[in-house]
């Protein structure tokens, strides 16, 4: 049924791309070459503001976008949810602390979408850049709660004096499905270990478990608590009068979050602009200089006396997404592309040490295991570092254990040690809804063993349970070997539950807070290298195979509004969910 309705979907997809691609290549190729000799200058003038308009979707990692480049920034009509790469960011804001033509960074928060240790990753950067003695500003016509957490690392915090600041405290939302899948007639068939193990909870519940809740209370609290204590540093607000401000709705307009010192200005961005034109010494008729971040083009500041073809190198391997059983893209950890990575960057002379960068709720248990064969083969013959994102749990958890030292943000969600299998009986559906019969011939007594149109007998869930017994003594025994603590200590942080950065570092899951240049920073220090290139893995598509290939990026170019995105993204996660998984609870989102 999922195979079906996976092709008929890329069928679909791929006829849509034909007939809108041929016009679209053809316009943009005369427009191309009309501009042929054109120099499209990225260096900023003196004096200039890098803008950092964040009204795209934050990833760790994206390629080249090829519309982009052939159709300008008119593509964006066309391209509703565009994506920026983490790393990119990365690298201009510090290639813009050195950069003597920047005086300074102006933050766009207000369409900020991205997860919490992506926000802490960029609100360190800044901080860091300020360290220069640069400015960083803020202005926004309103400031959602991830947007006013980044901006409260700047000098100052610029507000529409009609707007408002959202600050109401953390949420977790969590969709359940329980009673949709009672009106279509599938049965979902569940097996697990772990009593925090809730990734199955959606498909069983009304309402979610107590163990799930008290996990999801005690990490968002955790995080929650982070949060206050780094707007109390950089606003000089204590925390208590910020809980105060978030339990009862006072900053509900601009004036109320200028009073209690959240922003220091109510202005309109055209008085802002004079602000800033004073700030950079233009001349009061003059706007001030200024280059998106998106155009920007970063510098090396790495001055080496070496061929970069001779130079040593580390090697950041990209991680992010589902754990599936597929190949694998730029948006699925699969069965070749993370393990091919690994293996090439430990036989390739040059790279010195490996970062792992994750950013995965986990997946295929069996997916996993590949994967972390290869980490183990690496350990000892080559440093091996872990960068954790956004989140890195269960199967993403699973992949990273055997690593030399495990970085990850306060903010970070990880851990989820646990094991389920989920398979559905829609055999209702078919007979009642659709009036479908299935009529089954076998040589066998379990022939048709995990068939869709009939219930799991107790012999077949037995068979399941063992499987999923011994894949969870298998995850913990890999994690308790690596980590160095016995079976028990890690069973007892186990059972599926789900832990913030912080609460993983203190019960041994991570061993220092940091981002993906942090990460970078132990490696080549573990390496005893000063002098490196950075190596992407694995490596980006050309554009025409991206373009070409339904079941990968190309699928992203049409993507439509997030919320209709997450909702498909939610029901094609049941449809691949069969079977045995290592998964973090796939349904929630953070605000």
């Amino acid at each position: 049924m999922k195979t079906f309705f996976r092709t008929f979907l890329a069928t679909l997809l791929a006829l849509f791309l034909a007939i809108i691609v041929g016009f679209f290549l053809f316009v943009g190729l005369i427009t191309g070459l009309s501009t042929i000799g054109e120099k499209q200058t990225k260096v900023a003038k003196p004096n200039s503001v890098l803008v950092m308009e964040l009204n795209r979707t934050i990833v760790d990692r994206t390629s080249e976008n090829f519309f982009d480049k052939l159709f300008g920034s008119g593509f964006d009509e066309i391209q509703t949810d565009k994506k920026v790469g983490l790393n990119s960011l990365l690298a201009k804001i510090k290639s813009a602390k050195e950069d003597e033509n920047i005086r300074g960074i102006l933050i766009r928060p207000e369409l900020l979408n991205a997860g919490m240790a992506t926000v802490e990753e960029l609100r360190n950067a800044l901080i860091d850049f300020k360290s220069s003695g640069k400015f960083v500003f803020s202005y926004a016509d309103f400031y959602t709660q991830k947007g006013y957490y980044l901006a409260s690392a700047s000098d100052k915090i610029f507000l529409n004096p009609v707007g408002n600041v959202v600050f109401t405290g953390l949420s977790a939302q969590i969709m359940l499905f329980k009673n949709t899948l009672k009106k279509l007639g599938v049965e979902p068939q569940v097996i697990r270990h772990g009593k925090f193990k809730s990734a199955v909870e959606p498909f069983i519940l009304d309402e979610i478990s107590p163990e799930n809740r008290l996990q999801t209370a005690t990490f968002l609290t955790s995080m929650w608590k982070h949060m206050l204590v780094k707007i109390s540093e950089s606003r000089g607000v204590e925390t208590t009068k910020l809980q105060t401000l978030a339990d009862n709705l006072i900053l509900s307009s601009a004036q109320s979050a200028f009073e209690n010192k959240i922003v220091d200005s109510l202005i309109y961005f055209d008085e802002l602009k004079q602000f800033i034109v004073a700030k950079t010494e233009e001349t009061k008729d003059k706007t001030f200089p200024n280059i998106s971040i998106y155009d920007y083009e970063p510098s090396s500041n790495k001055k080496s006396e070496k061929l970069i073809t001779e130079q040593e190198k580390i090697a950041v391997i990209y991680a992010q997404g589902e754990i599936g059983m597929r190949k694998g893209s730029t948006t699925e950890i699969g069965t070749e592309n993370i393990a091919k990575a690994i293996e090439k960057a430990r036989n390739d002379e040059k790279v010195k040490a490996i970062v792992l960068r994750i950013n995965s709720p986990g997946g295929s248990a069996l997916t996993s295991e590949i994967i972390l064969r290869e980490a183990l083969l690496t350990k000892g013959k080559k440093p091996l570092i872990i960068s954790m994102g956004d989140v890195a749990a269960s199967g993403g958890y699973y992949i990273a254990c055997a690593a030399d030292t495990i970085v990850a943000q306060p903010t970070t969600i990880t851990g989820s040690i646990g094991v389920f299998g989920l398979l559905f009986n829609a055999k209702e559906l078919l007979n009642s809804k659709l009036g479908i019969n299935i009529s089954t011939v076998s040589t066998a007594k379990n022939a048709d063993f995990g068939s869709p149109f009939r219930q799991l007998s107790a012999e077949e869930k037995n068979a399941i349970q063992q499987q999923i017994e011994f894949i969870y003594k298998t995850f913990v025994n890999h994690v308790a070997k690596a980590r160095n603590k016995s079976y028990d200590e890690i069973d007892n942080i186990g059972q599926g539950r789900v832990w913030s950065g912080i609460d993983a570092k203190s019960i041994g899951l991570v061993d220092v807070y940091g981002g993906l240049y942090d990460a970078i920073a132990i490696a080549a220090e573990k390496a005893r290298i000063s002098d490196y290139r950075i190596e992407e893995l694995p490596e980006v598509k050309d554009p025409f195979e991206q373009l070409f290939n339904p079941t990968d990026d190309a699928a992203n170019i049409l993507s439509q509004n997030r919320w209709i995105q997450k909702s498909i993204q939610h029901f094609e996660t049941l449809l691949n969910l069969n079977g045995i998984n290592a998964r973090l609870e796939f349904d929630f989102e953070i605000y």
